[in-house]
């Protein structure tokens, strides 16, 4: 009997008819029955199928907790349509109770006047919580921190810090807890507990006694979130704290918070090596995306590319002598760009993702470029043999191998030194070095790489020799 991999259940399809039904008849008891037995991510991932005046409708039936789950899961278009259909009341609600980094991330994306708006409506103790986060520059870990942690004091024994913790936190508290931070009466970070330590510690053991320092986990808030990332890599850590210039802490970043960036900034790479826009790591969704949504991501690469190849019809131009005198140059050329092209993008990714992870950086930059430069002239070499015997065996012609084999070399070094100095150019003057990788390294290598084939074979080919 053949072992069968069981399907996964489509979820939103066992409930969203029931849904749709419910909502026909009116029948809004059964149905805030329903949606109490229906996850809240699932509840965001079939928002997409609900009408417009459905989704209101079955928001205004859901609890606050789960509302403001199902809030901080849709998309932002879908959380402005909300806001924009509550009731002043409703929507405090709801603003109120969320997660003060998500709060603040949905501040920064609303105009200003929805903003005033929304600031008078959340109490006073959560507005200026909030604009303590709208302060920090987006991309930075104070914009990704949230506020709500729990703050124990060195002298205390591990009985109190545990009452402390459930008379501190609050019903709606969503943060997963995996440490404790310790401060002075100033606030300033000395050190930090893990819940588990805690809980297995003695009941009258005091907080300093089990407590570790944070100097090493500990984070600027002006911390690029990147580098935050990879602390978060290094260490394995689950949470880290933030403090300010002062050592006063003001907020923790979360494990699930650098899932996040993580994930945001791979796809943002990859549709950038893949020349499109990258919408701050938003992946397209062949689910939701409509045609206009993937020629604006793409068009304005794809035509910049094409310009930018116009070059390559204006080198075979200014080479038409030379090509019709020996047809069979026209032959090797798709080898010889190719090639050159995939070795440049090889490299290039290869330097950017050494960036990405700090393998590449000030320190090493001339160790990088001397290995990958030795590198170049030993693959050179490889390729440019095996494009010379395949030449010869094609054309039974010395001279045009030899013009095929040298002209392999170089391109080949051309491609790999291109690959290298696109991204750290563009680090240097402060672009994302995946925007000048895969596709512009290739638009380079295939103009200068004609240049320098028709170049070689004047010198090479007697025919040619004017």
């Amino acid at each position: 009997m053949k072992n069968s991999v069981p399907k996964k259940i489509n979820v939103v399809a066992l409930f969203l008819p029931e849904m749709k039904e419910l909502l026909k008849q009116k029948d809004f008891n059964n149905l805030k029955l329903l949606l109490k037995d229906i996850n809240s991510i699932d509840l965001a991932e079939c928002w997409r199928h609900l009408e417009p005046l459905e989704k209101i409708l079955v928001f205004k039936l859901l609890g606050t907790k789960k509302a403001v789950e199902v809030f901080e899961d849709l998309r932002f278009q879908e959380q402005s349509y909300i806001l924009s259909n509550l009731e002043n009341a409703e929507a405090a609600q709801v603003i109120n109770a969320m997660a003060p980094d998500e709060r603040a991330d949905l501040f920064k994306g609303l105009p200003e006047k929805i903003v005033k708006k929304l600031f008078n409506l959340i109490n006073h103790e959560e507005a200026q919580d909030l604009r303590r986060l709208l302060v920090y520059k987006e991309g930075t870990a104070g914009s990704i921190m949230t506020t709500e942690f729990v703050e124990l004091r060195r002298d205390m024994t591990a009985r109190q810090a545990i009452l402390s913790i459930q008379e501190n936190l609050r019903a709606e508290y969503r943060e997963n807890i995996y440490s404790l931070f310790v401060t002075d009466e100033n606030h300033k970070l000395i050190g930090s507990v893990s819940l588990q330590d805690l809980l297995k510690a003695p009941p009258d053991i005091l907080i300093k006694d089990i407590m570790e320092r944070a100097d090493v986990v500990k984070m600027d808030a002006q911390t690029d979130i990147k580098d935050a990332s990879r602390q978060f890599q290094k260490y394995e850590l689950l949470d880290a704290p933030v403090v300010d210039k002062d050592n006063i802490l003001l907020g923790i970043i979360t494990v699930d918070d650098i899932v996040d960036i993580i994930e945001k900034q791979a796809t943002t790479d990859i549709y950038e090596i893949g020349k499109m826009d990258p919408k701050g790591g938003e992946i397209i969704s062949y689910a939701r995306a409509t045609v206009g949504d993937l020629v604006k991501r793409r068009a304005g690469w794809l035509i910049l590319l094409l310009i930018f190849d116009f070059l390559t019809g204006t080198v075979l131009k200014t080479f038409e002598h030379t090509l019709s005198s020996v047809v069979a140059l026209a032959f090797f050329i798709p080898m010889l760009l190719d090639t050159g092209g995939n070795a440049g993008a090889q490299t290039s990714i290869t330097i950017i993702r050494g960036m990405a992870t700090g393998d590449v950086n000030v320190k090493n930059i001339f160790k990088v470029i001397k290995l990958e430069l030795s590198s170049a002239l030993l693959m050179g070499l490889i390729v440019g043999i095996v494009a010379f015997g395949r030449a010869f065996l094609l054309q039974k012609d010395f001279s045009l191998a030899i013009v095929v084999g040298l002209t392999m070399l170089f391109i080949a070094i051309l491609a790999i030194a291109t690959g290298i100095t696109l991204p750290l150019f563009s680090k240097r003057v402060g672009l994302d070095p995946a925007a000048l990788a895969g596709p512009i390294t290739t638009s380079i290598v295939d103009v200068v790489g004609l240049i320098i084939y028709f170049k070689v074979a004047q010198i090479f080919i007697p025919a040619l020799r004017f």
